[in-house]
This record gives structure tokens, C-alpha cells and sequence, in this order.
């Protein structure tokens, strides 16, 4: 999987939508937020890269 740093991702137990932050290619993940960011802010939280896939249309 090509995986880019503000790339629109989704995990595949869900259907939201979800920004990358980082990635970590020599550990296999990456930290990734909710998006649209929420008013409150978004939490950046580590999922591994075999959990997402990536969304078919871009949110910048």
C-alpha cells in the first residue's frame, strides 16, 4: 500500500473516515485522526497498516 502523510484512510472494521498524521514504515504502522476533525479536536491514536484501506476520494 502506497501510504502518504495526510492521506484519507479508512479501518476496515468501520466506514469513518480518518486522516493520516504519521507513518512508521519500518514497524508497519502509522498515527492517524478522525476526519473532519471534530470542533473539539481529534485524538491521534497508532493503528498497525494492516487494519486500514484507503478511501476512494481525498479530504484535504
Amino acid at each position: 500500500m502506497n501510504l502518504n502523510q495526510g492521506d484519507c484512510i479508512r479501518l476496515q472494521t468501520g466506514e469513518e473516515s480518518f486522516q493520516v498524521i504519521g507513518i512508521d514504515n519500518e514497524h508497519n504502522k502509522c498515527w492517524i485522526r478522525r476526519w473532519p476533525l471534530l470542533p473539539e479536536g481529534s485524538p491521534v491514536f497508532e493503528v498497525s497498516m494492516q487494519q486500514i484501506s484507503l478511501c476512494s476520494d481525498k479530504h484535504r
